[in-house]
C-alpha cells in the first residue's frame, strides 16, 4: 500500500465514480481500478461494491474512509510543512460556501484575496449548507462559510458578518406603493421558498412560526436556486424572503421591490466554520488573516 492508493480511494469516494477520478487525476479508468484493487488486497475486503453496474462504497470501505482522509490530509500537510521551511512553499487553499455566500460573497472576497497572494491556489466548491458541513468533516475543504444552524460540536465555529432577510415583491403588487404590511398579510399571498434544507429558509420558517402564520402561508413554489426565485418573483408568481445580499441589485434597479413587516426584523449570522487542526496550512491561516481584517 502507498499514499497514492489512498489518494484515489478517496477521490472515488468524493466523486462516487471511478471515470470522474480518472478524468479530475488525468489517468486511465484501468489505472483507477488497478489502485483500488492493490488497497483492497492490502485490507483483504472489498471498498467497492459494483454490482449492478453501480459503484457504492462498501460497510468497511465507510470504515476506512475517514482514516485514509486522515492520512491523506495529514501526509498533505506535512509536505507542505517543510515545503515551507525550505522556501519551496506551494500553498493551497480549498473553500466551502453555501449557496448564497458562495455566489455573492465570497467571490469579490477570494478575489481581492488572491491579488494580495497570488501565490496561493484557491479552489471554491458551492453546495447547501448541510453538504458544505459534510465536506469540512471529510476534510475535502479546509474551511467552510454558511449560514444555516451548525449542529457539530466538534466545529469551530465564528460569526463573520451579518446579513438581513427582506420581503421582496414585484414592483406591479397590489402591495405597490405601501411602506410596510403586517406579517398577519402574508397568509394571502403565495410564497415562493428554497428547498426545505436551505438554512436561509429554516430561519424564516422559525420566525413565522413564532408569529403563528407559517401554517397559514400557502406554499406556492420551491425552487433550489435563488436565481430562479428572484425570476419567479419578478414574473409575478408569488413572493419570497430573501437575503439582502442576493436582491441588493434588483431592489436598486427596480426590478424587485422591497416592503417591511411591521415589527419583524430578520436577520441571520452568517459562520465561519473549522475544525480543529494541529497544523494549520498557510492558505487558510492567511485567508483567515485577510477576512478577519
Amino acid at each position: 500500500m502507498n499514499i497514492e492508493n489512498l489518494k484515489m480511494f478517496c477521490l472515488v469516494v468524493d466523486q462516487g465514480s471511478i471515470s470522474q477520478a480518472a478524468r479530475l487525476s488525468y489517468v486511465s479508468q484501468p489505472a483507477v481500478t488497478r489502485q483500488i484493487h492493490q488497497l483492497e488486497n492490502y485490507y483483504g475486503t472489498l471498498l467497492f461494491d459494483r454490482s449492478e453496474g453501480k459503484l457504492t462504497v462498501t460497510e468497511t470501505g465507510k470504515l476506512l474512509y475517514p482514516f485514509a482522509k486522515a492520512i491523506v490530509n495529514d501526509f498533505d500537510r506535512s509536505k507542505e510543512v517543510i515545503n515551507q521551511v525550505t522556501g519551496e512553499s506551494n500553498a493551497t487553499l480549498r473553500v466551502g460556501a453555501s449557496l448564497t455566500i458562495g455566489e455573492y460573497l465570497l467571490p469579490s472576497l477570494l478575489g481581492s484575496f488572491k491579488k494580495q497572494a497570488p501565490e496561493i491556489k484557491v479552489t471554491l466548491t458551492i453546495k447547501n449548507t448541510p453538504s458544505v458541513l459534510e465536506d469540512l468533516a471529510n476534510d475535502v475543504i479546509d474551511l467552510a462559510w454558511v449560514e444555516g444552524i451548525v449542529e457539530n460540536k466538534n466545529f469551530i465555529v465564528e460569526k463573520f458578518a451579518e446579513d438581513e432577510l427582506v420581503l421582496v415583491i414585484p414592483p406591479d403588487h397590489p402591495w405597490r406603493g405601501r411602506t410596510e404590511i403586517h406579517i398577519e398579510e402574508l397568509a394571502n399571498e403565495r410564497m415562493i421558498w428554497r428547498e426545505s434544507i436551505s438554512g436561509t429558509r429554516l430561519i424564516v420558517e422559525n420566525e413565522l412560526r413564532d408569529y403563528g402564520v407559517l401554517d397559514r402561508i400557502e406554499s406556492y413554489m420551491e425552487i433550489g436556486s435563488t436565481q430562479a426565485i428572484k425570476s419567479a418573483v419578478e414574473a409575478g408568481l408569488g413572493i419570497s424572503i430573501l437575503p439582502r445580499l442576493t436582491v441588493a441589485r434588483e431592489l436598486e434597479q427596480g426590478i424587485l421591490s422591497e416592503i417591511k413587516m411591521k415589527g419583524v426584523d430578520l436577520k441571520r449570522n452568517l459562520w465561519l466554520v473549522k475544525k480543529p487542526q494541529r497544523f494549520r496550512s498557510n492558505g487558510v491561516t492567511s485567508f483567515v488573516e485577510f477576512i478577519q481584517k
